[in-house]
């Protein structure tokens, strides 16, 4: 699930564009507590809002794309753990949502990219509840979620807490690339060593050595524990929108297996493109077009019926 982007104590092994602005910070009190940017915000540019309360507060950056058009969906990226806005599938998906005039909305998780925090405090609910502001408060109307690799299982949850908010009008189908559903326990901790499941119990993190960094991954016991309060798989999943799953059948980090097992738990119309000799990260330009395609379906069926 596991592309690699750090913040602070650690930096990622890929640097800034070079060129690259800045976030600007633009402060202004919302609902909920969550201070956001005002809704003037030129294409591209990075803004930041903060999340939480103190000691709690994180700022989270941010670039979102104004539509063009008034009759499609809006589109948001949730990245996947230790990637961001700027991964290749974003910025490609960014251009993509221009060139069919869609708004495009993608930010950084706290301790990723160029949002402030610590990787060793992140845990699902703290993305979680930040993936919620973010399509809250700088989004407007319905929105299709494309989630990559733990952005699939923070676009699940999203998805459920949308519904139970009485928000399910404003997710209109969500595509989930090589998605990661409770990686913490089934692709972590169920595969851990013994020395590392003893290293996160009594040390509170096992630092796991990367194939994509030479940084390693950064997995807490908070990470781990928290992550028991939103698994799915244990029972039927819920979105009240259209799915569609991507997945690489040589994918080492989620084995396609994952993906057919998480076919099985989806209650509502979901379809599955497996790709035979797709990694991981699904980056490809053929990676790429059939994401491009999947969006296109998914904005002509809401589009359809509207």
């Amino acid at each position: 699930m596991i592309r690699k982007r750090l913040t602070r104590g650690q930096r990622s092994a890929k640097p800034p564009a070079l060129g690259a602005p800045e976030p600007t910070f633009i402060r202004a009190w919302a609902r909920c507590g969550v201070r956001i940017s005002e809704i003037s915000v030129s294409d591209g540019q990075p803004q930041v809002f903060i999340v939480g309360k103190a000691p709690n507060e994180r700022p989270i950056a941010f670039r979102r794309r104004a539509p063009v058009r008034n009759d499609g969906p809006g589109v948001v990226w949730f990245s996947g753990y230790r990637s961001d806005m700027d991964s290749t599938k974003a910025t490609a998906l960014d251009a993509e949502a221009e060139r069919r005039g869609l708004g495009c909305l993608r930010f950084d998780y706290s301790g990723h990219g160029r949002s402030g925090g610590r990787l060793e405090e992140g845990t699902i609910s703290r993305w979680l509840e930040e993936a919620l502001a973010i399509v809250r408060t700088q989004s407007e109307g319905p929105q299709i979620v494309i989630g990559s690799s733990m952005g699939g299982w923070l676009a699940l949850l999203a998805a459920r807490a949308l519904n139970e908010a009485g928000e399910a009008d404003r997710l209109k189908g969500l595509v989930l690339i090589a998605p990661a559903v409770d990686f913490t326990e089934t692709l972590v901790w169920a595969k851990a060593p013994d020395e590392a499941k003893r290293a996160i119990m009594e040390e509170g993190v096992w630092r796991r050595p990367s194939a994509y960094s030479g940084e390693p991954d950064c997995l807490t016991r908070d990470l781990i524990e928290d992550g028991r309060k939103h698994l799915l798989l244990g029972g039927m999943i819920r979105t009240r929108a259209p799915i569609m799953v991507l997945q690489g059948m040589q994918d080492e980090d989620v084995p396609f297996s994952h993906a057919l097992m998480l076919m099985q738990r989806l209650g509502d119309p979901a379809t599955l493109t497996l790709v035979k000799d797709g990694d991981h990260r699904l980056s490809r330009p053929q990676d790429l077009q059939l994401l491009f395609d999947a969006l296109g379906r998914m904005t002509e069926r809401s589009s359809a019926a509207a």
